[in-house]
């Protein structure tokens, strides 16, 4: 069953991302799903993947009938020959890719002593390798047409982290890194590269752990600044005001979209 989302074919006066093709990993749920909401209500047209097939098939279907332009692929990001085959039906439909979120992640808290090199290379193929992946799928089209927009979903834990999160801290912060090298290296093609780093964010993962764990619920609301958590949609707004003309010399840097959190001294 989709997750009940507030879907408008409503028209949108700021239509920001009208004639763009935004691609979006991990698209089906979560962050992804809200930026692929937002991004089509700006006019895009919108592809996305996703590991989950049911989940990401029924909610193209869903934003379809609504009257967006919408396209759904399976792919695991961990593997690059997996996202090929999904670039190149996507490309095929919509034509080529002129903005790129990477929001497919995956959580890890491995023991350092007990994780495998197997378990590690799995764990960053996804939430590391990833984004070069895609980067080296879109950048040819991009530099082509000189001009592009990528958007890596980071997270406050490439600044602060928490017990027990190894080694994620360390994935988030490459992808901040790599974020930079590639917008010095491809801003010459008026290419830009942006990383958006949430915080404490009710996505129906943290949601369910919040229901198993209620107490961890209540530390959690314990320590923010505004007494709350970010929808997803508020993140969304984030990386779709990235992608577009509005932000045309924004490149590298690292938007913080955590209430405040990282303020705070402990």
């Amino acid at each position: 069953m989709v997750p009940q989302r507030r879907l408008s074919s409503r028209l949108v006066k700021n239509m920001k991302l009208q004639n763009e093709h935004v691609f979006v990993t991990g698209g089906a749920a979560g962050i992804g799903a809200a930026i692929v909401l937002d991004a089509v209500q700006q006019g895009a047209r919108v592809s996305f993947c996703d590991i989950v097939v049911p989940a990401g098939e029924a909610y193209a279907a869903e934003l379809t009938a609504q009257g967006f332009k919408v396209m759904f692929h399976q792919a695991d990001v961990g593997k690059f020959d997996s996202l090929k085959v999904a670039h190149d039906a996507i490309t095929k439909e919509f034509g080529p890719i002129t903005c790129l979120v990477n929001n497919a992640g995956v959580n890890s808290n491995v023991d350092a002593v007990e994780m495998t090199d197997e378990q590690w290379n799995k764990f960053f193929d996804v939430d590391l390798k990833s984004v070069w992946h895609t980067a080296k799928l879109v950048l040819p089209s991009m530099r082509a047409a000189k001009k592009g927009a990528i958007v890596n979903i980071a997270s406050i834990h490439a600044r602060m982290t928490y017990p027990q999160y190894f080694p994620y801290a360390a994935a988030k912060s490459g992808v901040i890194g790599l974020t930079r090298n590639l917008a010095l290296d491809e801003g010459i093609h008026q290419i830009r590269t942006n990383a958006v780093s949430p915080g404490y964010t009710l996505t129906p993962l943290l949601e369910s752990w919040f229901e198993m764990l209620p107490e961890k619920k209540a530390e959690s609301m314990a320590v923010q600044p505004m007494a709350r958590m970010a929808q997803t949609s508020e993140i969304a707004k984030v990386v779709t005001f990235l992608l577009s003309d509005d932000a045309s010399f924004v490149n590298g840097a690292d938007w913080i979209v955590d209430g405040g959190l990282s303020c705070r001294f402990a």
